[in-house]
C-alpha cells in the first residue's frame, strides 16, 4: 500500500511539473507571492511596476504570450519590456527571451557601467563610453551629477549645473563636456 501511495504521488509531481512546462504557470510556493507574475496575450499592456520577463511564441491561440512579474534589481527583461522609473539596463542577452533577446535590469547606482538605450536617470550624468560594452551594443558609466565630473556628449545636464570646457577626445571619442554648477 505504501508503494502504491508512493507511486502516485510521484504521478501526480510528474503530471504537475508536465502541466507547469506546457502552460509556463510553476507552482507557487506559499512565499513568492512578490516574485508571482501572469501570462499576458501579446497587446496587452504592462501593469505599472512589472517586466516582461518570458515570451511563448505560441500561447494566446498562436498568437503569443508574455510573461508579465514586478521588477526586481537584477532581473532578465525580453526586448520591449518596459525600463520601470529607477532602474537602467546593464547587460545584453541577443539570443534571451526565446529569441526575443533580454536585457538586464538594475537600480541605478553611482559608477555603474549601463547599455546604450538605457535611461539616464535624474540626477545621474554619463562620464565614460566603452564601443564594445554590453554585448557589442556599447556601454556608458553613470555618476551621479557634482562638480568637476566630465561627461560624454549628449548626456542630460541636471539642474542646477552647466558645461564649460569641452574635449573632443574625452569619451572614447564621442567628446566630453566639463560639469560644474550653473
Amino acid at each position: 500500500m505504501t508503494a502504491v501511495r508512493i507511486s502516485t504521488a510521484a504521478a501526480a509531481g510528474a503530471v504537475a511539473l508536465a502541466v507547469a512546462a506546457l502552460t509556463g504557470a510553476a507552482p507557487a510556493a506559499a512565499d513568492s507571492k512578490a516574485a508571482a507574475g501572469s501570462w499576458v496575450c501579446s497587446g496587452a499592456p504592462v501593469q505599472s511596476g512589472h517586466v516582461i520577463t518570458d515570451h511563448d511564441p505560441y500561447g494566446c491561440g498562436g498568437l503569443g504570450s508574455w510573461y508579465n512579474q514586478p521588477v526586481r534589481d537584477g532581473i532578465w527583461t525580453c526586448g520591449g519590456s518596459p525600463v520601470v522609473p529607477g532602474y537602467v539596463l546593464t547587460n545584453h542577452d541577443r539570443n534571451g527571451c526565446r529569441g526575443v533577446g533580454t536585457w538586464y535590469q538594475r537600480l541605478v547606482k553611482d559608477g555603474i557601467w549601463t547599455c546604450g538605450g538605457s535611461p539616464v536617470v535624474s540626477g545621474y550624468v554619463t562620464t565614460r563610453h566603452d564601443r564594445n560594452g554590453c554585448s557589442g551594443v556599447g556601454s556608458w558609466y553613470q555618476r551621479l551629477a557634482k562638480d568637476g565630473l566630465w561627461t560624454c556628449g549628449g548626456s542630460p545636464i541636471p539642474p542646477g549645473y552647466r558645461t564649460t570646457s569641452f574635449d573632443r577626445h574625452g569619451c572614447d571619442g564621442v567628446g566630453s563636456w566639463y560639469l560644474t554648477r550653473a
